[in-house]
This record gives structure tokens, sequence and C-alpha cells, in this order.
């Protein structure tokens, strides 16, 4: 396993004086041809657990190769043996914009090409909007969408320069509306579809594809050694044992490698969508809310339309 340091939590000036090491700027024909013989090459951030272990155990399984990232050393070890040759694992913070684009480079070194890029590393803060700290509000941030931006980044010039390759961006139904207990995670993957749609536009001439996965339920520990919870303030107290009977009345739990599954089957694709639902209850989900969100719409049609006059184009004469 490749190791590199756990770094803290980056400032702007620190991350602004950091150049990263250069992502290789020429890829063989020899490494074009021995990738179309070995199979793809996929790089998965948050391996080591969850849905990210199972979209490397499907790749794996798939014949593919894969570029295991995670922070927990070793995590990777029992595959690493079973697939020598055909994983490269590192352990390291997505938050570290410097060790993510040396990894990349390493990784490009190793295979000469990069297929499939999942952005899956993320946790779950949970609790009130009030509640929360400075510092669990930036970190939430810091790994869910600053790590998916730095690996991003990282991986772009080399999709670009080979004219393909698939951006999986693992998003959750908290992107498609606001939640109780769930706010800060769920603004931090809007943030990240936010970023994703628009990079999708970016790079589409390029050939580099890009789909935000929107999952619903699954048997993973996001829930678990995944959450970070906040200190429970008292005026909330009825709320909170509200939403928290529902969450285990309505929760569903699939197994993960139904997901890696769908992931399989969304990089097979010709034309693959810019948003995928996964799970019943997501897609059912997503339509209600949308629904909802025209309906209001329609309802504040006068108020919306009459707060805008027309403006003449600049040189026209106003009649």
């Amino acid at each position: 396993m490749t190791t590199a340091s756990a770094a803290s939590f980056p400032s702007a000036a620190s991350d602004q004086a950091t150049t990263p090491p250069a992502t290789p700027s020429h890829l063989t024909v020899a490494a074009r041809v021995r990738a179309q013989r070995e199979g793809r090459v996929w790089l998965i951030t948050g391996a080591s657990r969850g849905l990210g272990r199972a979209f490397a155990e499907a790749a794996l399984a798939a014949g593919d190769r894969v570029v295991a990232i995670s922070r927990t050393v070793g995590s990777m070890d029992d595959l690493a043996a079973a697939h020598r040759d055909r994983l490269l694992s590192f352990s390291l913070d997505v938050t570290d914009r410097a060790a993510v684009f040396a990894a990349v480079a390493e990784a490009v070194a190793r295979f000469g090409r990069l297929d499939v890029v999942v952005n899956n590393a993320g946790f779950l803060t949970m609790g009130m909007v009030e509640e929360l700290t400075e510092e669990q509000a930036r970190a939430q941030f810091e790994v869910n969408f600053f790590g998916a931006l730095w690996v991003s980044q990282a991986v772009l010039p080399t999709l670009r320069e080979q004219g393909s390759g698939h951006i999986v961006q693992i998003s959750s139904i908290g992107a498609l509306a606001g939640h109780p207990l769930t706010g800060i995670y769920g603004a931090s993957k809007s943030a990240l579809e936010g970023m994703s749609e628009a990079l999708a536009a970016e790079v589409a001439e390029f050939g580099v594809k890009l789909t935000i996965v929107e999952p619903g339920g699954y048997w993973t520990d996001l829930y678990t050694t995944g959450l970070v919870a906040t200190e429970p303030q008292p005026q909330y107290a009825p709320l909170r044992a509200e939403l928290e009977r529902r969450f285990a009345e309505g929760s569903v739990d699939s197994p993960p490698d139904l997901a890696a599954r769908a992931l399989l089957a969304l990089v097979e694709a010709e034309d693959p969508p810019l948003h995928l639902l996964l799970g019943s209850m997501v897609y059912d989900l997503a339509f209600e809310i949308s629904q909802q969100r025209m309906d209001t719409w329609a309802a504040w049609e006068e108020v919306s339309r009459a707060a805008e006059r027309a403006v003449p184009a600049p040189g026209a004469s106003a009649s």
C-alpha cells in the first residue's frame, strides 16, 4: 500500500501556496493498447467500506483494475492480496490536495489511463443547524465537497488528453431537498451537485462524461462509524424524537452490491444521464419534491413575473 500522511483541513492560504505534482502529460500508445486489453481503470475514493468497498469489489470482479483511496491504513490489504496486479491502494485524506494530485499521477503512471472516477468519500454530520459548531460545518464541506473537487481537478488533465472518461459523483437524497437533522450534510451535497453540473458542461466537448448519483438507503456504516453528531439542544428535543422515530420506521436498507450493480450498468452506457436516482424511495421522493415545487411556482407565478420589467437591449431605442 502507498501511504500518504493524513493532513488537517487545509486553509485557503496553505492551499494556494501548494503546487501539486503534475499529472503525466503523455500517455503512450502502448499504454492505450494495454488498457484496452486489460479492462477499465477505476479510481474510487472512500473505498474501504460501504458503497465504495462494494464498487471496488464489483469492478475487480468484472476484470477491471482499481485505484482505491481510503483514509484507513491497511483497509484494502485483503483485496490487494487477492488482486495484486489489478489493485493499487492509497491511504490518504482527500482534503489534502497535494496528496490527491500525487496519488493520481502515480496511478496514471502505473496503469496508463483512467476510465471511471468515483468520488465516494464522505461522512454525515447529524444535528440541527443551530447546534453546529464552526469546526463541524467546515469539516463537512472539506470532505464531501472539497475532497471531490480536488479529485476531479486531479484527474481531468488525463481524461481530457484521452478524450474519454466518466466521473461519477456520489451525492445523496439530501441534495434534493433539505431535511431537519441533516441540513449541513445536504448542503455539502447540494454544493457538490451544483459544481458537478457546471463541470459536466465544461468537459463534454473533451469526451468526458459526468453523472451525479443520488442513492437511497443502503447497509453501510454512514450512520455509525461514518457519523458525527452535534450536541443536542433541549429546545429541539420533541422534533428530534419525532424525526428519529420517522427515520427508524421509514428507512430502507438495501445491500450495497445492488448499488454497485447499478454503477456497472451506468458506466457501460453510451449516453449516461447527468443524474441517476438509486432506489425506489429516492425515486419516488424526487418526483414528489419536483411536483411540490412546480405547484408552488404556479401558485406564485403572478408575483414572480411582476418582479421584473422589460429592459431595452443596449443601443435599442425605447418606444
